[in-house]
């Protein structure tokens, strides 16, 4: 028989349900808040209450893509976590309801491992990560490096100390007035561009910690001298200052990921996260697996932002060892592995 697991994201400002068969992926659903836009960044507010009007639209359109009907659904795969209190209580609520009406059980989930556990889903290609590896999750609020040792043996062995790595893309693409979210922008401006042009400082921290905050705030204060000097100065120089402040950030990363492959001695490094798109972290990665030894992994472009796919990928596989979830267990932001 058949298991189909409807999963549903709700950890920031995308509304996601997806429904999934046996590690096939029927439909997959985003609704985008366009609103967060015009204030630079993910009003918490305006989040809850567009999941609220967005939710059950979305999940019934799901199950339509899906050509099924919703009494065939054996499981409820939801985010419990990390993520903005306000969204992540639509989608557990409306998980745990649906879970009720339904009778079927619920499968918490947690968003960070959905995103290295993506690459398991059927259609993301035949070479699946072998176990153990370094999962690294980069996105808007997480910049973190994972040892995998099996699907749900992960320990975090290096993080960010301050801002995520998403985040810094996003305020530095601020500063240079390119829209909310930035990071896609500052990746096709820098195509273009010098990346030697401009030197930005790295910051010096200890094991497989990471530090964006002294980075951010160096180019910050950067632009702002240079726009005293010359009015023109970003439109002049914009796809350089792209190029290079990008080129910083993809080694920075780079250089703590292959001290880490040193430390534990694997060799095969998993990414997820929406950042894990970015063309600049790609090609630095996939350019230097021979001269350093190792594999890289990206996902699939569409499972590389909150996604609901991902969620249904982690409640089948925890469908298929009966670890289910109780009705009783809150929302967390902060959601441990």
């Amino acid at each position: 028989m058949p298991t189909y697991i409807l999963g549903i994201e709700s950890s920031c400002d995308d509304t996601s349900a997806s429904v999934m068969c046996d590690g096939k992926v029927l439909s997959n659903l985003i609704a985008n808040q366009e609103i967060h836009k015009s204030f630079g960044g993910v009003v918490p507010e305006l989040a809850s209450r567009a999941h609220q009007q967005n939710i059950i639209p979305v999940v019934n359109q799901a199950i339509i893509n899906a050509n099924i009907d919703k009494n065939q659904l054996n499981a409820i795969a939801y985010t419990r976590g990390p993520g903005l209190l306000g969204s992540l209580l639509v989608g557990s609520s409306f998980s745990k309801s649906l879970s009720i009406g339904l009778n079927i059980p619920l499968i918490e989930v947690n968003h960070m491992q959905a995103h290295l556990l993506a690459h398991f889903i059927e259609d993301c290609g035949d070479e699946k990560p072998v176990f153990p590896f370094v999962g690294i999750t980069i996105s808007g609020g997480h910049t973190q490096i994972v040892l995998v040792k099996d699907y749900f043996d992960m320990e975090i062995i290096g993080e960010t100390l301050d801002d995520a790595i998403g985040e810094t893309f996003d305020k530095c693409g601020k500063t240079l007035g390119l829209p909310y979210p930035a990071g896609p922008h500052i990746d096709r401006h820098s195509k273009n561009g010098d990346p030697e042009k401009f030197k930005f400082t790295k910051p010096k921290v200890g094991g497989l910690n990471y530090s964006f905050s002294g980075l951010k705030t160096g180019f910050m204060r950067y632009i702002q001298k240079e726009k005293n000097i010359e009015d023109n100065f970003i439109s002049k120089e914009l796809e350089n200052l792209c190029a290079s402040l990008q080129l910083t950030i993809v080694e920075i990363l780079y250089e703590k990921v292959i001290l880490a492959i040193k430390q534990t001695g694997i060799n095969r490094v998993v990414f997820g996260g929406g950042v894990s798109c970015n063309s600049g972290i790609i090609e630095k990665f996939k350019q230097n697996e021979n001269i350093e030894n190792y594999k890289s992994y990206f996902p699939k472009f569409e499972y590389t932002t909150d996604n609901a796919a991902m969620i249904a990928m982690v409640g089948y596989l925890k469908y298929k060892n009966n670890d289910f979830s109780s009705i009783e267990k809150s929302a967390q932001a902060r959601f441990k592995f």
